[in-house]
């Protein structure tokens, strides 16, 4: 079982901020594709940016490209008539993963959602991060945003790429197989099956990125329920350990488990610098309100709490000694809460490169010096008590939830 990433060098990462930076990035590259473009999200969102990515991906499919589509059940639930007759004339390849089916999420077996966000071109050029194919001005939610959501993705070249796509591609004859099984086709089940756990050539013919962008370390994270399982969290818990100076979390939905709550405490007493930058506007009512009750533990070992207000923050990053001589920055579709680490798909960009950190630690000091709030003891003393009634409702609530798994955390 693979517990840690292989970090290899002569990577090209860049990191991408919010919509504006990641849509554009996106678009230009699948309009660049010359063989094959498979992307994986969560929501896919046909408003405003989405709209534009699926053109992008639609005219891919009419240049004859190869194009895999997997978006989840639960955030892409179906596909709009128009679009999905468009997608078929273009030859684009829509799939599902893990569809509700009448009983939904009563089922606790399919809480283990699509979370993650990948997209990989030609072999050759990588997406990951935490940004959803949905316009950052808009939420299905909640309409129109005054300010775009925070949130993360890189862009990459080297050798993680081939993880990226080994990953997207074993999915995606899995999901090929387990339709065959349910139609009962199983010669083309089997053959699916074996297609999993194919290698495929991958291209290096080209550098899709600046050819003078800096050369960085860097590996591919994975959580699955097979055989990576605890690989995010180790990751987290082995970089918060070696520690020496800051750590610099953003986080949307926070709900460590003991062993992170404890590597957070151990670091801050050692005398590490250590800032959480939170949810502050309300989206979700556990992931809201779970958070609250371990934010006393936190604050008592001199960890700093920052909620973020100026709009929804759905970053999922971290960056740590981003000014030494071994900095460590993460960014991915991985919230630090059960949901993210016990079950669900998720992929996260490793970076061990001093300028990568330090423009990440960048973003996020701009975003709590102006958008943020510091929580402070005492501005948990003043919290109403029916809103620390339900921080305990929505606490026990996700205990109970995680316990109906048979997980522990």
């Amino acid at each position: 079982m693979k517990s840690h990433p292989v970090l290899r060098d002569g990577h090209q990462v860049k990191l991408l901020q919010g919509g504006a930076e990641f849509f554009p990035e996106l678009i230009r590259a699948i309009d660049a594709a010359r063989s094959h473009i498979q992307l994986e999200t969560y929501i896919f969102n046909f408003f405003g940016d989405g709209a534009q990515v699926a053109s992008a991906l639609e005219r891919a499919g009419s240049r004859g490209l190869r194009v895999w589509v997997v978006v989840d059940g639960v955030g892409t639930p179906k596909l709009s008539e128009d679009w999905r007759i468009r997608f078929d004339r273009a030859g684009v390849e829509w799939r599902v993963y893990s569809p509700l089916g009448t009983l939904g999420l009563l089922i606790p077996n399919r809480w283990r959602r699509l979370h993650r966000k990948l997209c990989v071109i030609d072999g050759q050029l990588a997406f990951c991060g935490g940004i959803n194919i949905l316009d950052d001005l808009h939420d299905p939610q909640h309409g129109a945003l005054p300010y775009p959501r925070l949130d993360f993705a890189v862009c990459a070249t080297g050798a993680l790429v081939q993880e990226v796509q080994e990953a997207s591609t074993q999915l995606w004859w899995r999901m090929q197989a387990v339709r065959h099984v349910q139609q009962q086709n199983f010669p083309e089940a089997f053959s699916s099956f074996r297609a999993a756990g194919l290698h495929f050539s991958w291209l290096h013919d080209a550098n899709l990125l600046d050819a003078n962008g800096w050369i960085a370390r860097a590996g591919l994270l994975l959580r699955d329920n097979v055989l990576h399982r605890g690989q995010i969290e180790k990751a987290y818990l082995k970089a918060i350990g070696m520690a020496r100076y800051e750590i610099v979390i953003a986080n949307a939905y926070f709900l460590p488990g003991r062993k992170l709550r404890q590597a957070l405490v151990h670091a801050a007493k050692r005398g590490v610098r250590v800032r959480l930058l939170l949810q502050g506007r309300y989206e979700y009512f556990m992931q809201y309100h779970a958070a609250r009750p371990v934010y006393r533990q936190m604050l008592e070992a001199g960890v700093q709490i920052y909620e973020y207000h100026q709009s929804f923050l759905h970053a999922k990053v971290a960056v740590i000694d981003a000014q030494h001589e071994r900095p460590w920055a993460t960014v991915g579709s991985s919230n630090l809460d059960p949901l993210s680490l016990l079950l669900a798909r998720e992929a996260n960009v490793v970076v061990a490169d001093g300028h990568f950190a330090k423009v990440l630690h960048e973003a996020l000091t701009r975003a709590i010096a102006s958008g943020s709030d510091q929580i402070m003891p005492e501005t948990l003393l003043k919290r109403a008590p029916f809103q620390r009634a339900m921080d305990w409702v929505a606490f026990g609530l996700m205990r109970l939830a995680i316990w109906l798994t048979g997980n522990r955390y």
